[in-house]
């Protein structure tokens, strides 16, 4: 019994995998990080614990290992005792247990049961494709003329001298400057006006030939090809073998290639929500087909593929 890859399995999709009379395995979220010193940025991920006293069957375990190897659920449920027996056996005799991809289970001095996970698989499916990346430090500097201008900014006050003057003259001279400050300004503003109109008219008449180039180039054909229909099967269920994701989409396509060259019914679904392009090896509408067919690509071609349940157009 593969026990560590049917847990693997279900901690894709659930928070908490029952062994029954043994514990169980957890996970938590854990948002994206970024290490101070060395500037690593890590993506959010779920982090693996282990709890010896929830021990009770809720039977999400057993039921899988009963679909998977199509045998009874109460078959499965004494396999499964049987094999924590096994499992008990051998941390009393001191020995270590270690699950693939999940962590080791060791006896402690109190004969507690002590986790140590591990950090090869990330059961996160909304990060999958994501990996860690160091970025160089960011360094800020100040030019020194910004800090003379912001001391020695300031608002300089308007005074009159108390000399003797023609108070009729002056404010008569001031209101003129006035009237010529505004009509000085209207112009400008209208000069302004002009620009930005100018410029909507030019960018307007840029997009329009840009337009007609475009349409000349894409629609424009001297010398077409015959039409040619073809006959496609197209896949349908909300079971999805992933093969990976890709940030290029050119390299999605050289993937669906590959695959289908190896006779598998390959196809991309879309992106995932970081933007990264999903290839399958096929799709399936039977859950049982879907895992049967998962089982024989993780033991021939991909360790790390794994089941994507979603209703796709």
């Amino acid at each position: 019994m593969q026990l560590e890859h049917y847990i693997s399995d279900l901690l894709y999709r659930y928070d908490c995998v029952t062994i029954p009379e043994f514990g169980s395995f957890l996970t938590q979220r854990q948002s994206a990080q970024v290490h101070d010193s060395t500037n690593a940025f890590y993506p959010p991920k779920k982090t693996l614990s282990f709890n010896e006293q929830i021990q009770t069957n809720d039977g999400l375990l057993i039921r899988y290992i009963a679909d998977v190897e199509k045998i009874p659920f109460e078959t499965a449920l004494q396999n499964l005792s049987k094999r924590v027996k096994s499992l008990k056996s051998y941390l009393a005799e001191g020995e270590t247990l270690s699950f693939e991809n999940i962590g080791d289970l060791t006896f402690n001095a109190e004969s507690k049961i002590e986790f140590n996970p591990s950090y090869h698989l990330n059961y996160l499916t909304d990060a999958f494709g994501l990996s860690q990346f160091v970025s160089p430090a960011v360094t800020r500097e100040v030019y020194k003329e910004e800090e003379e201008v912001e001391t020695i900014e300031k608002v300089i006050p308007l005074t009159i001298t108390p000399e003797k003057r023609n108070t009729t003259s002056f404010f008569k001279y001031a209101a003129i400057a006035v009237v010529a400050l505004g009509v000085a300004g209207f112009g400008f503003n209208n000069y302004v006006n002009n620009v930005d109109q100018h410029n909507q008219i030019a960018q307007e008449e840029a997009n329009t030939q840009l337009d007609s180039q475009i349409q000349e180039a894409t629609f424009v054909i001297s010398n077409p090809l015959p039409a040619i229909t073809l006959n496609v099967n197209k896949q349908s269920g909300n079971y999805h073998i992933v093969a990976g994701a890709f940030r290029e989409e050119e390299n999605s396509d050289k993937k669906v290639s590959q695959l289908q060259d190896q006779g598998f019914k390959a196809r991309k679904i879309g992106k995932n929500r970081h933007g990264l392009h999903q290839v399958v090896y096929a799709s399936y509408t039977s859950r049982e087909d879907a895992f049967n067919a998962l089982n024989a690509i993780r033991k021939e071609q991909n360790k790390d593929a794994w089941v994507l349940i979603k209703a796709i157009d």
